[in-house]
């Protein structure tokens, strides 16, 4: 499983930062606005320059939004690095982000492992999260996408050596993966029956995506609770869905969570 999202050229003015309790400094950008806000969580090894994260940020100034992006720890301009990252470590600088820098009612949107991170997010702040956009979300991906296919081989790497690099189709450099991240994980698995969360969810994927199957979307939406939710499949979408109709795509969804 290789979530990413295509990166763009890193926008200036320089990013703020946070630190967080153990001393992490996460980078973002937050952009005033009204209410409901926008996050956006971006995708296992991607940054807050992306495709997605870049359109969104100018949808919500057009509309007058508030919208925050940011880097998790490891990820593009926070600190730390990629390989001591966990699914509960990448939660808390999302939920960091979301309780210093945003208020009142939010929308968040996640691209892949980051859809994950949304609905982890939810699950913590129900009374805050006013709905959420999954991009090829990609819950419990460490534990049924890397886990379960890896073969005998990989599986050994990680159990004697607590590392597997696996090559990329996105990137020259490869997917540092580690056994603690694998072992992490399973702290934080949503999709082994209902998920108690209310909001409205819209979730994008495309068919043709050879990271995260688009099977996962349907199942996630059959594990939530709310009965609110919408999936949208794009038969020739791949997993970035980054092209000028799918992005309006997503616009539609945050348009329509936002109350038009």
């Amino acid at each position: 499983m290789t979530p990413t999202s295509q990166h763009g050229e890193t926008p200036s003015p320089a990013p703020k930062t946070l630190t967080t309790q153990d001393g992490e400094t996460l980078a973002y950008h937050h952009v005033p606005g009204r209410q409901p806000g926008i996050l956006f969580c971006g995708g296992f090894m991607s940054d807050m320059t992306g495709t997605k994260a870049l359109a969104l940020e100018a949808l919500a100034r057009a509309r007058g939004q508030a919208f925050t992006r940011f880097d998790y720890r490891g990820h593009g301009q926070s600190s730390g690095a990629f390989r001591d990252g966990t699914i509960g470590l990448w939660r808390s600088d999302a939920l960091a982000v979301f309780d210093a820098v945003t208020d009142g009612p939010v929308i968040v949107v996640g691209s892949s492992m980051g859809g994950w991170i949304a609905l982890l997010l939810a699950l913590a702040r129900p009374e805050r999260v006013a709905g959420l956009v999954g991009i090829a979300a990609a819950p419990d991906f460490t534990e049924d996408l890397m886990w379960a296919e890896f073969d005998e081989t990989v599986r050994r790497a990680l159990t004697t050596e607590r590392v597997y690099l696996e090559p990329s189709e996105y990137s020259e450099e490869p997917y540092t993966i580690t056994m603690d991240l694998i072992e992490e994980g399973r702290n934080h698995l949503i999709m082994r029956g209902p998920i108690p969360i209310a909001a409205p969810v819209r979730l994008l994927h495309g068919m043709r995506d050879t990271s995260v199957p688009h099977r996962l979307s349907v199942l996630l939406a059959e594990r939530l609770e709310t009965d609110d939710v919408q999936v949208h499949l794009v038969k020739d979408g791949d997993h970035r869905l980054s092209t000028e109709r799918d992005l309006a795509l997503l616009a539609g969804a945050v348009a329509e969570l936002s109350g038009g």
